[in-house]
């Protein structure tokens, strides 16, 4: 057989006669010929991607070969990366314009596209973040904000957007460095400035929030995020009808449902302090109906299934044989109830004591509890003393309200540790998480009937703690009760917490500490009783939620 032979300069000039002349179909007909031929001859791959891109068709394919085959020819994979780009598959894209700047580095177009690839990637990272943040996937969140950052040192968005899942960890110095460094980035970014107006909220600076909100509704008046901001920060009066004529005017216009709700809870909280029930309640309910439509649908049967395990798993006869003596040192502290039911005003009561130390809501049990689990039910021990050696602290305050699916677990690995339970009315503490603007994670707060159920379930598992954990472990904290004699129920907490009596408890509104939580204002206030039988001013509207009993 004879050999075939290999492309001329000849040839190499009538094939980009064809293309001169747009010959452009003709021209792909050759080069295949060619290329049944020699498949392996890289110089036709790259003028059949030219050939295949002047007709719109898809050239990937062949501009990756022609890349594999010419790997010191810059062009070739400077093309490539466009065809990548053009996929959207930004790490291959800055790849290949990186390989064709090593090749010639003084390549300027490649610099360019790699410039714009690394921008488009950061976006990219960005966004993945953003969803799974909007999904509750906290942790995995944060790595793609990094990743962003890591890309693109100069992303203000992803600093921004990485101080407010840092903020969500508990995490506040590093979320202010964060948001700072955003703003210092780009002025002018919207979204860090409001978020700039939460973290001083945070710290309990109303006044600098007030400002930083009224700055960017002056930069974009139609702010949902400013304008909720400044609802947020004290108890409105009817001299706020100013606030509530511009909310209004945003809430004409056409929003995403996640502004909408977030603006419609504002609304309802505008009515509630100037004690307008139903024009109240209407804005609370047009606010859950935005929420559902981006909130996952709450299953009420896989709760229960749920609630069930952990009852049938954790009873005594487990606890007694997974007790963990050798973390008896440790005392720390949980605070745990359902959401809205005294739970930040606990934490705050008690951190105001000299000798503890609050470290905020931590998702450790609950993804500790899923790793024992998953790993057959061993290694428990081990956890405790992960949890133990990351604080270090003798008396921590853990305020995760959910820990109250943990507790088994808690009081096993930890078995000196101290939980406190907040207990509130239950229609006052369903109500409350009716009007707060929780987010993915929270399924059921967005519907009356499902919170109904969510508190009913809640309230069996703690009913099991109750009759299953030592005595001693487990202390029942009424929130009316707190609010009503305070001295009586925190000396109470301290004593069954280990901590000797000191008055500051008393003053807990003066200690400056960063409270992050949806309590924020209300508990840098003197203790009160306003909240207690709230749920009376809404009795018409609220019949899933009377019928807890």
């Amino acid at each position: 057989m004879a050999a075939v032979k290999p492309v001329t300069i000849t040839e190499l000039t009538q094939l980009a006669a064809l293309l001169q002349a747009g010959r452009h179909a003709d021209l792909e007909r050759a080069v295949s010929q060619r290329l049944a031929q020699l498949p392996d001859s890289g110089e036709l791959w790259k003028i059949l991607s030219v050939s295949l891109g002047m007709q719109g068709k898809p050239a990937l394919q062949a501009l990756t070969r022609a890349a594999q085959l010419l790997p010191q020819d810059a062009e070739a994979h400077s093309n490539l990366g466009h065809a990548l780009r053009a996929e959207r598959r930004f790490d291959e894209a800055v790849a290949s314009y990186r390989r064709a700047l090593q090749i010639n580095p003084n390549f300027s177009a490649a610099r360019a596209f790699l410039g714009a690839a690394l921008q488009d990637l950061a976006v990219a990272q960005n966004d993945r973040g953003s969803q799974l943040r909007g999904a509750g996937r906290i942790d995995e969140a944060e790595r793609c904000f990094r990743q962003a950052i890591e890309t693109a040192p100069g992303f203000a968005l992803a600093h921004n957007n990485l101080a407010i899942v840092l903020r969500v960890e508990g995490r506040f110095a590093e979320a202010l460095s964060s948001c700072r460094r955003a703003l210092e980035l780009d002025p002018r970014l919207l979204p860090a400035l409001a978020f700039m107006g939460e973290l001083l909220a945070d710290q309990g600076e109303f006044a600098q929030a007030r400002q930083m909100f009224e700055r960017v509704s002056a930069l974009d008046p139609n702010s949902v995020a400013a304008w909720a901001g400044i609802c947020g920060l004290r108890r409105m009066t009817g001299a706020d009808t100013g606030w509530l004529a511009g909310a209004q005017r945003i809430a004409s216009q056409p929003l995403t449902p996640q502004a909408e709700a977030q603006l419609r809870y504002a609304m309802g909280k505008y009515f509630d302090d100037t004690g307008d029930y139903p024009a109240a309640f209407a804005e609370y309910r047009r606010a859950n109906e935005a929420a559902k439509r981006y909130t996952p649908k709450y299953d009420r049967l896989e709760l229960a299934r749920a609630i069930d395990a952990t009852v049938r798993r954790y009873d005594r006869d487990w606890l007694s044989r997974s007790r963990c003596d050798t973390n008896t040192a440790a005392q720390p502290i949980f605070v745990v109830g359902m959401p809205r039911s005294g739970t930040t005003l606990a934490e705050q009561i008690l951190g105001a004591h000299p000798a503890a130390l609050s470290v905020g809501e931590l998702p450790f049990w609950t993804n500790a509890t899923a790793q024992y689990e998953a790993a057959g039910f061993m290694g428990l021990c081990a956890l405790g003393q992960e949890y133990v050696t990351v604080l270090g602290a003798a008396h921590t305050i853990d305020k995760m309200p959910a820990n109250f699916r943990c507790l088994g677990t808690i009081c096993a690995a930890l078995p000196n540790a101290r939980i406190i339970h907040m207990r509130r009315n239950p229609v006052d503490t369903c109500l409350s998480i009716y009007f707060q603007n929780f987010d993915v994670t929270h399924a059921y707060a967005n519907d009356l009937g499902d919170l109904a159920h969510f508190y009913g379930e809640y309230r069996r598992l703690m009913q099991h703690w109750a009759a299953t954990l030592p005595e001693s472990a487990l202390l029942e904290v009424p929130y009316e009760g707190l609010v009503a004699e305070p001295e009586t129920w925190i000396r109470r907490m301290l004593e069954f917490a280990g901590l000797p009596w000191d008055a500051r408890c008393l003053e807990f509104h003066q200690a400056g500490r960063i409270v992050s939580s949806r309590s924020r204002w209300q508990v840098r206030q003197k203790i009160n009783t306003a909240s207690v039988e709230r749920w009376r001013h809404y009795e018409p509207f609220i019949a899933p939620l009377l019928a807890i009993g």
